[in-house]
């Protein structure tokens, strides 16, 4: 396996020889840390087969090549096929030097239970055998026939994800959609799963198989205080000092944010020492870096936007780059994911990074009525 994380030193490196083009606030700072780009490529969507695969090899190459730094993955994503084409591209990327291992920003995620290629014939046995037999998994801690979060679990989960990218150590480990465990169990066993969770990541850290953690969400930080499954950032960071301390090493949480999907920066939905603010903001005051999934809504915003669009987020030529340019100019956002399978995506996305972003003043008109 590649060895070596992401580094300041390296990332600055890779902003220099290949984003030297591009405006510098295409970089920001990840924990005071590696710097990474303000744009980063996702792998969710596809058949899994081996076309796709090819295809997602092909992207993660032009990415490296057009100053993306940051790439987003999770073992579940095409049954670990994601995984292993991410690893693919990244041996040989790096092996004929085109990049080297510190300067890059591989996330991956894990909570639910993925196949392992294709969809088995009979999938409760393919379960009991590769989980529950080896004891990696007991009944109990499985939530809604497809997510755990055990200690064994995720030390497990974390070994195969290395495996498939190739990586002796991953730069970021989420806990994937930890909200269908407290929407099913409560607060009251959720919480001491969410330590224990919290614990094994920090012992990742110590053992230098990740390099920091955090949370991937769908709705847990999106919904209303109160809704079933509302994540409180604060109170998830509180655990996190109760399992590794005052130098915990939870910097990161992913959650959707869009044109479509505004609440991470216009709800105030997340309490932070007595004040209510949305998550942008508490992430900001807990010193924890957001990367915003869905910029596209999965392709639905590329196309059919409004004129208006246009005439507040200039100097771009197509709806999906606008829709990037919104996220990646908004206060408090750090990178914004974007599924990209196809070479093409990322040509026409990359654009986006040699425009600089919003100003604070011009992003606030955005929100400001006529």
């Amino acid at each position: 396996m590649i060895s070596g994380v992401a580094t300041f030193a390296g990332t600055e490196r890779y902003a220099s020889r290949i984003g030297g083009r591009l405006p510098a606030d295409h970089f920001r700072r990840l924990d005071g840390g590696p710097r990474t780009s303000s744009m980063g490529i996702g792998t969710y969507l596809g058949k899994e087969d081996a076309a796709t695969d090819v295809q997602y090899q092909k992207a993660v190459t032009r990415a490296l090549e057009r100053g993306i730094n940051v790439i987003d993955t999770a073992i579940n994503y095409r049954f670990q096929r994601s995984e292993r084409a991410i690893g693919a591209a990244l041996e040989e990327a790096i092996g004929r030097g085109l990049v080297a291992r510190d300067e890059i920003v591989v996330a991956t995620k894990g909570g639910f239970i993925p196949f392992d290629g294709a969809v088995p014939r009979d999938a409760g046995t393919f379960f009991t055998e590769t989980y529950l037999k080896p004891g990696i998994v007991t009944p109990d801690e499985v939530v809604g026939g497809a997510h755990c979060m055990s200690p064994r679990y995720l030390a497990d989960q974390i070994d195969r994800s290395r495996k498939n990218l190739g990586l002796a150590a991953l730069d970021v480990y989420y806990l994937h959609n930890p909200e269908m465990q407290l929407e099913e169990l409560g607060a009251d066993t959720f919480f001491p799963r969410l330590r224990g969770a919290f614990e094994a990541l920090e012992q990742a850290v110590r053992d230098g198989r990740i390099a920091r953690y955090g949370t991937a969400t769908w709705n847990g930080y999106r919904v209303d205080a109160g809704t079933p499954g509302h994540l409180s950032l604060e109170a998830v960071v509180g655990v996190a000092r109760e399992a590794g301390g005052a130098e915990h090493h939870f910097k990161v949480i992913q959650a959707p944010y869009n044109l479509a999907m505004t609440e991470a920066f216009t709800r105030a939905n997340q309490r932070v020492g007595g004040e209510v603010v949305p998550l942008v903001e508490a992430a900001r005051r807990l010193g924890v870096y957001v990367m915003a999934s869905a910029s596209v809504y999965q392709g639905q915003l590329t196309r059919n936007l409004p004129p208006v669009v246009a005439q507040f987020l200039p100097g771009l030529e197509t709806d999906g780059q606008r829709a990037i340019q919104f996220v990646r100019s908004t206060p408090g956002i750090g990178t914004a994911l974007v599924g990209m399978r196809l070479a093409a995506h990322v040509e026409e996305n990359a654009e986006v990074a040699g425009v600089s972003p919003l100003s604070a003043g011009d992003f606030a008109r955005l929100f400001t009525p006529a």
